[in-house]
């Protein structure tokens, strides 16, 4: 434990992420990759929980015409097909897991209640919480943001498509500035999107930092925890 910065740590997926290549579904490799990192977390004694999205199977822009309750609804099922597919993989490495929803459906998980996470958090249970917050208008950024805050995760690991935050997006402006540390007003203020406003402005007030590292090399959840600078710090 000497080595280790953060002894709690949120880690936060989007879907895409579990789709890898293929951009839908789920890739059980990109999948199996996570979770063997995940491991080597628990196997380190930090305490994991994990907030995941749902944008491999449904995101509201697939229907614009319908009403936007129903159409997050939808997404909210989403995450909780990627939290099943997540605990499967992890118990399939030994790795003892709870699925917690922010919509009760008993016959697949637990009701996400605060003192049953902690509890399985201090037993080195890996926590997932599917579902976003249950509420409509409400992303799965602001999940992680307030699953952080009410666990006490000392920092939420964002794993995204690049490898830290940039003054642009760097797949389209070859000039784009990364930055190795930034806060989270000028995240705010730059409109940077690392998270989404009521996110990072939830962060900010609860003093939560957030390292943004490329999920395509898992390993990095790793080297954060132990302090190394594997993208972008936001503090």
């Amino acid at each position: 434990m000497s080595n280790i910065k953060y002894k709690r740590v949120l880690l936060k997926l989007s879907g895409e992420a579990l789709a890898g290549e293929n951009g839908t579904g789920i890739n059980t490799q990109v999948v199996g990759n996570i979770c063997d990192q995940v491991k080597e977390l628990i196997n380190l004694d930090v305490e994991v929980s994990i907030v995941v999205g749902g944008g491999n199977f449904w995101r509201g822009i697939y229907g614009p015409n319908m009403e936007r309750t129903t159409s997050d609804y939808m997404g909210m099922l989403a995450t909780a097909m990627n939290g099943l597919a997540l605990q499967d993989a992890l118990e399939k490495r030994g790795i003892y897991t709870r699925l917690q929803t922010a919509i009760e459906m008993r016959e697949i998980a637990e009701p996400y209640i605060k003192r049953k996470a902690l509890k399985h958090l201090s037993k080195k249970r890996v926590v997932i919480f599917a579902c976003g917050t249950g509420n409509p208008y409400f992303t799965t950024d602001t999940a992680a943001a307030l699953r952080a805050a009410e666990t006490e995760a000392d920092i939420i690991l964002l794993g995204k498509t690049i490898d830290g935050v940039y003054s642009a997006d760097p797949k389209k402006d070859k000039n784009a500035k990364k930055f190795e540390k930034i806060t989270y007003l000028d995240v705010l203020n730059k409109d940077l999107k690392v998270m989404d406003s009521t996110a990072t402005a939830l962060c900010k007030d609860n003093n939560i930092p957030i390292m943004v590292f490329a999920i395509a090399q898992p390993e990095n959840m790793v080297k954060a925890v132990k302090g190394e600078n594997v993208g972008t710090i936001v503090k």
